[in-house]
């Protein structure tokens, strides 16, 4: 019954959520925090900053991560195929009769509408994270660099990860305050 519960978390989830990884991320907080009290606030976090430098899709890293820790690997397992089931069986309908639509100026439009809706709820995600994780001045610091410098070098997302990681042991170490 857990398991069940675990698979129909996530697939509610995979299937009520449009625009990939990203934009299941304010969906997954609201769930698995605040009405399944499953993860805390920052354990949501860590797993949101693992997911994205680990391979794969930040979203399905996370529910992996959250299904382990509440059944062990098979709980991960359950978890994971929760959350992708439902956009293996939409993007399987969508290719089989998309392609004779895709040209419609409707579907172009609601496409466009649809990234719009998709980037709002990125953008929103990432102003309650940031609420929750810019707390003093270096983190602020770290975080207007890092915005910057990905907004302008294009990197890879695990070289944020790590120069921040070692960044936030160096501030640690040194004792500098809140």
């Amino acid at each position: 019954m857990e398991y069940l519960q675990l698979f129909l978390s996530f697939a509610k989830i995979g299937v009520l959520t449009f625009g990939g990884g990203p934009a299941m991320l304010p969906m997954l907080q609201r769930e698995l925090v605040n009405n399944k009290k499953w993860v805390t606030e920052d354990e949501i976090l860590d797993y949101y900053a693992i997911g994205q430098c680990t391979p794969g899709i930040i979203a399905v890293n996370t529910a992996t991560f959250v299904g382990r820790k509440q059944k062990g690997v098979l709980g991960g397992i359950v978890a994971t195929l929760g959350i992708v089931f439902p956009s293996l069986v939409i993007i399987t309908i969508i290719a089989a009769f998309l392609s004779g639509f895709s040209h419609i100026a409707a579907v172009k439009n609601a496409f466009s509408a649809i990234r719009v809706c998709v980037c709002a709820l990125i953008l929103n995600s990432v102003i309650k994270l940031a609420k929750k994780t810019v707390l003093d001045a270096p983190t602020a610091i770290l975080y207007a660099g890092v915005v910057l410098a990905a907004t302008f070098l294009g990197l890879s997302p695990i070289y944020y990860v790590l120069i921040c990681g070692v960044a936030g042991v160096v501030i640690k170490s040194l004792g500098v305050k809140k």
